[in-house]
């Protein structure tokens, strides 16, 4: 953010004082978040809720108590003066104050108070608010080049039309991307200006011929009849006194699909369309709006075709020199149509952009004997995103970029697993070295062919274009990153950095399942993998964006389909499995165990409570049995629906676990009856389940297989006294396999949690130290780069997929050992057990807590073991060290104890400590 005239008065002395306090204050507030964000544009007036976090070089320190202050025009307006508040409260604490305006900046401050007699200096912040009501945007309207006809939308979208005769030659809206203009004046004294905009399906938007902001595929997706994004962008310093020029961008998305070239499903909500309201605030207080009106001019622009399954053709010769510039000839452009508004919701996106979020150099460059791929540009790593070309050559030059993950033998792109054909193309204007890169579509590649061009430095002859340059630019949500990992064990780095790279890959506006032949938000690796996400990367915004997508994806009836948005429904089990829908129930606890965070839950109540309704009308005497199961478990036949484990048996222990976690959402909300109820319709999902799936004699669940025992254990439907032998029956069925995985998609999850909390760490370790089986280390040894969705790393399904990264929650919870305990809240109480297994000698993780930075580190030799320890200030921490007969434990070379407590793992010593940094060891007595 550009802080100037009072934000820089107001700020720099605050800034100044924390600097300072870093030296001097023995207690210091070190970061603010607003609604979870620093400096956040665009919030709801209504419920700003403010969060900080604290250091202290003292150990065992608690806030007592804070004060919030929250003003507007630079300090001389308080709207809110909390006083002092006895409370150890840090994170949520809710905005009370009058109204606040829409489109405002207002600030905040705060300082707290500590358990050692300590007052914090102020710490201060700020956010603006955004437009809540039609009114707010003073009449600004939705303009494009023109209305599509009504006749031709098609909302739900049609899957794979290609392969339908009725619709394989449909033309899915017009498909013209315009440009639009504006031209306006500013005069002098201008104190600041903020941009409030949407753009649909995407949009860029130019001011003076510079991009504002940095956002890629703006806005946000969503099921665009329901709701819809708008942007704020802070521009001051873009605009100049006198004359400037707006210049916006518009393309497809979701929005509208082609039904041309590679696509998944085709819809057509509407045709391209944007709507604006550039404010300006001068320093005598007068204000001046831009808004999007009939004034506007508009033209088709250079992107010929924009498909977000397909590519991207962009034909520089059409763009006009210096149309997003003051003084630009306007003549030929003709007036921007009035059309119709989208839907009844527009919404300031409060989840982070996704953006270009790293660069990554070609690592090789190879010439084939293909004439339709004349070059491979190999990036070394598979990763969503775009290219970044620069070339040169003569006007009307076509490049051609195809785009792959994976190869065939003779070195040209394969694009058979991820959606064919699929390609960027420039044809360029003929004026030296031109950059482009593709606005409105991405896909998940490591490799580009290349045809019409050939590298700057090949020695072939010839009049083709010459690339100078191709980047590959990565392009994901923009969370902040909260963890890292590092093992002696170098296969588990590897294996750590396979499935970040899926993560990275699949974090858009939605969490996808792959980059490329689906981009859609399939929902149960949203909760399966949530805390392998959550250990990685900040996703409260992104999450809550997933709760309200399935709000809005709900049916009448109930269901929450597989996806969401559902921009097209699909068949049986695709559309319909609990282990997908049961996201709409899981994710909103989620989001307060990790942040908490109520708001989910007090908002999705009602979906919660008609989703478990209709799991119950669906079952027969509370077992259901449908869906996809554990889907691409590894057995005898082609991956897909699950093999080894009852579509009954998975389904059914989600829907106990969905009641399960109902009944403590209903306590927390105070609502006493409905506790009640859904603890009686778990006591009876459990009494059917087990009656259905467990030999009483053996005590093996269903088939035996390691989904049908694990997931009963992991979710509470096995009765305390028969724990132990289950657990025992779960490490035969592994042993039995031969240490190999078998489960899937929704059984690994429950795998790893059942071995871990089970006290088996040595029996993932020995799962997942080996190349030999199909599984992680199998992948790698196949090469692949990115995690794959098939245990074997199958060319014929995607090499880059999101699922099936559940060993990565083991590597902080177990191996680094962060977690918190049963009863805690945001990590207010934190638990670091660390499970010390295999041929490890050393392991640690860091994790960017609602409170502050945890981390566990800890080596391990023959003389014994190390551990350091961070807890941060306002939390406590229970920390569970393993200690032979005769070893003795000290800290910083003074001697403790604590009390003993049985663990899953046998007797282990349990230190209680608050915040502050620690250095544990272990040592023989001898």
């Amino acid at each position: 953010m550009k802080f100037r005239n009072y934000l820089i008065k107001l700020v720099l002395p605050a800034l100044l004082t924390v600097l300072a306090s870093c030296t001097t204050q023995p207690f210091r507030i070190t970061s603010l978040t607003c609604n979870n964000q620093p400096e956040p544009m665009g919030v709801n007036p209504v419920n700003p809720a403010f969060s900080w976090k604290m250091e202290s070089p003292a150990r065992g320190v608690m806030q007592t108590a804070y004060q919030v202050v929250v003003f507007e025009n630079g300090g001389k307006g308080e709207v809110w003066n909390s006083g002092k508040v006895e409370s150890n409260k840090s994170i949520f604490i809710a905005y009370e104050g009058s109204e606040l305006k829409p489109g405002t900046i207002y600030f905040w401050k705060v300082k707290a108070w500590d358990n050692m007699g300590h007052e914090s200096a102020w710490r201060t912040g700020r956010f603006v608010t955004g437009l809540v009501q039609g009114k707010d945007w003073e009449g600004a309207r939705w303009i494009g080049y023109g209305e599509m006809d009504s006749a031709r939308r098609i909302v739900p979208g049609i899957h794979s039309p290609g392969s339908r005769k009725e619709w394989k030659d449909v033309i899915s809206g017009d498909h013209v991307l315009p440009l639009l203009r504006k031209e306006f004046s500013v005069k002098s004294g201008l104190e600041s200006a903020f941009l409030f905009v949407s753009g649909l399906g995407h949009y860029e938007i130019d001011l003076n011929g510079q991009k504002v902001g940095d956002h890629f595929l703006a806005p946000g997706w969503t099921h665009y009849d329901s709701l819809c994004f708008y942007n704020v962008f802070e521009v001051t310093d873009e605009l100049q006194k006198g004359e400037n020029a707006c210049g916006v961008w518009l393309g497809n998305g979701f929005y509208n699909i082609p039904n041309t070239g590679y696509r998944k499903l085709i819809t057509a909500f509407g045709n391209p369309k944007m709507i604006l309201k550039l404010q300006l605030i001068y320093k005598d207080g007068s204000r001046e709006n831009v808004i999007s009106d009939e004034s506007w001019k508009t033209i088709p622009g250079p992107i010929t075709n924009s498909s977000i399954f397909a590519g991207e053709t962009f034909n520089a010769s059409l763009e006009p020199t210096g149309w997003n510039q003051p003084g630009f000839n306007e003549s030929g452009w003709k007036q921007a149509q009035l059309v119709t508004p989208p839907a009844s919701r527009l919404e300031a996106e409060t989840d982070y952009p996704v953006k270009v979020m790293e660069r990554l150099n070609v690592k090789s460059i190879t010439r084939t004997d293909s004439s339709e791929t004349q070059y491979l540009y190999d990036f070394g790593q598979n990763a969503s995103g775009i290219v970044e070309l620069e070339v040169s050559g003569n006007k009307g030059d076509t490049v051609r970029l195809v785009p792959a993950e994976l190869i065939d033998r003779t070195g040209k792109p394969n694009q058979k697993a991820t959606g064919r054909p699929y390609s960027f193309t420039y044809i360029l204007k003929g004026s030296g070295i031109e950059r482009w890169s593709p606005r409105f579509t991405y896909y998940g590649f490591r490799y580009v062919g290349v045809s019409g061009a050939v590298p700057d430095t090949s020695s072939v002859s010839g009049n083709q274009p010459r690339i100078k340059r191709m980047t590959l630019l990565h392009t994901r949500n923009s969370a902040p990153e909260t963890g890292t990992f590092q093992t002696s064990a170098d296969l588990f780095n590897r294996i750590n950095t396979l499935i970040r790279w899926a993560i990275k890959s699949n974090l858009q506006s939605v969490a996808t399942d792959c980059p490329h032949r689906e981009k859609l938000g399939w929902l149960e690796q949203t909760h399966l993998m949530g805390n392998g996400i959550h250990y990685n990367f900040d996703i409260l915004p992104l999450y809550k964006k997933q709760v309200n997508d399935m709000m809005i994806a709900q049916t009448a009836e109930g269901l929450i389909p597989d996806i969401a948005p559902e921009y097209v429904p699909f068949a049986g089990g695709f559309r319909d499995s609990p282990e997908w829908g049961s996201a709409g129930v899981i994710l909103p606890w989620m989001l307060y165990k990790w942040y908490g965070d109520t708001e989910a839950m007090k908002k999705a109540w009602p979906m919660m409570a008609r989703y478990v309704a209709y799991l119950k009308s669906k079952s027969v005497n509370h077992i259901l049995d449908y869906g996809l199961g554990d889907w691409f478990d590894l057995g005898p036949k082609s991956p897909g629906t699950a093999q080894l484990t009852p579509v009954s048996l998975t389904a059914t222990a989600i829907y106990y676990y969905d009641v399960s976690l109902m009944q403590e959402m209903a306590a927390i909300l105070g609502k006493e009856d409905e506790a009640k109820t859904y603890a009686a319709w778990a006591d009876e999902i459990k009494a059917a389940f087990n009656a259905k799936f467990l030999d009483p004699e053996s005590l093996v669940y269903s088939t035996g297989s390691q989904t049908a025992i694990a997931m009963p254990l992991s979710v509470g439907l096995v009765d305390q006294d028969k724990k132990d032998s289950v657990f025992r029956t779960l490490l035969s069925s592994v042993r039995n396999s031969g240490f190999a995985l078998t489960a899937g998609d929704v059984g690994f999850h429950f795998l790893v949690k059942a071995l871990s909390e089970g006290g088996a760490g040595e029996l993932l370790y020995d799962m997942n130290a080996r190349d030999d089986v199909p599984g992680y280390g199998y992948q790698l040894k196949k090469g692949a780069t990115a995690l794959t969705e098939s245990w074997p790393a199958l060319e014929q399904v995607s090499n880059n997929h999101l699922m099936l990264g559940h060993l990565m929650e083991w590597f902080y919870t177990g191996l680094a050992g962060i977690d918190q305990t049963n009863t805690s809240v945001a990590f207010r109480e934190i638990k670091i057990a660390p499970q010390m297994v295999g041929k490890i000698n050393e392991a640690g993780a860091t994790f960017e807590s609602p409170y502050g930075t945890i981390s566990s580190h800890w080596k391990k030799d023959e003389s014994g073991v190390d551990w350091e320890i961070t807890i941060p200030v306002n939390t406590t921490a229970e920390l569970w060290l393993s200690v032979g007969e005769g070893e003795t434990v000290t800290e910083s070379i003074k001697p403790l104890s604590g009390e003993w407590k049985k663990s899953q793992e046998g007797e282990k010593l349990v230190i209680k400590v608050g915040s502050g940094k620690y250095r544990f060891s272990v040592k023989s007595g001898k």
